[in-house]
């Protein structure tokens, strides 16, 4: 589900920026080139490196020109995919109902929640909460196929990790990459009201 809506995703930035190219107005530059092959969100400051442990990055772009949400996505071996999910929020967060869209897909393609829960991270200076929903797809023999939705709000960031997966051979593998996303990751996010204009340059 999440590779599609990834493909959707990518056709639709070719598209807009060939709109561009005939004078329609699109938001472009959400990432820049940074420091060994990492890409780096311009309005957060969000860095996606080249890889995450196992995890190799495939794509980083806009989710639409009229979207704020910026993502990077990476593979790894036995198609597991993870992806990251940043937008601003103003208001109050709810985990659940920014998800909502998604999680109505999943239901409607014949996925069942296996797990509801808020997981605790040490990220960002302090103990992160970060509410969690597991589905699983499907089954065969001893793997369950799941595809798993964290969300949390930090320095006025929604920052979204969507993991498929599966478990339990790929339960290690998945809280690898969760600890780094909600870790380290989170180093060089900036706060909203820190975070202006995007920067010139690439």
């Amino acid at each position: 589900m999440v590779r599609r809506l990834l493909a959707v995703c990518s056709l639709a930035l070719v598209s807009t920026s060939f709109a561009g190219a005939h004078g329609a107005t699109v938001a472009l530059g959400a990432f820049r080139d940074g420091p060994h092959d990492g890409r780096i969100a311009r309005a957060s400051g969000f860095v996606c490196p080249d890889r995450i442990g196992p995890y190799i990055r495939d794509a980083a772009g806009q989710s639409s020109v009229s979207q704020k949400k910026v993502f990077c996505s990476y593979y790894a071996l036995d198609g597991i995919y993870g992806t990251v999910r940043i937008q601003p929020l103003d208001g109050q967060f709810d985990g659940p109902g920014l998800l909502a869209g998604q999680f109505s897909q999943e239901a409607g393609s014949g996925g069942r929640v296996v797990s509801q829960k808020t997981l605790s991270f040490a990220g960002a200076g302090k103990v992160l909460p970060v509410f969690s929903r597991t589905y699983e797809t499907s089954h065969l023999e001893n793997l369950h196929y799941r595809v798993s939705y964290a969300s949390a709000l930090v320095r006025g960031w929604v920052v979204e990790v969507i993991s498929e997966y599966a478990s339990p051979r790929d339960d290690a593998t998945r809280t690898e990459f969760l600890k780094w996303v909600y870790g380290p990751g989170l180093a060089a996010l900036l706060p909203r009201h820190a975070a202006g204009s995007p920067p010139a340059g690439p």
